[in-house]
């Protein structure tokens, strides 16, 4: 589900997972390139689409390595307990 988070809204999945100053700079990054695709008309605005899906793709790796350090704090908690 969070992925999907990540796709529609960057920023807000990076929150999600506590990553405050990556989400305030994916943030920075995808408004701007959101207003100007949606508010500009020809090559201006297709020239923020891949600011847009490079947002997208920081927001999925993010995403993706704050479950796996949370896996691995896991393992390394339930090998602890187990000593």
């Amino acid at each position: 589900m969070i992925y999907l988070v990540a796709i529609i809204c960057p920023p807000l999945a990076l929150l999600f997972k506590g990553k405050i100053f990556q989400m305030i700079l994916n943030g920075f990054f995808w408004v701007i390139s959101v207003v100007m695709f949606v508010f500009s008309f020809g090559i201006l605005g297709f020239l923020t689409f891949p600011i847009w899906i490079a947002t997208i793709i920081w927001g999925l790796l993010a995403v993706k390595s704050a479950n796996d350090d949370e896996r691995t704090q896991q393992i390394v908690d339930a090998i602890k307990s187990r000593d």
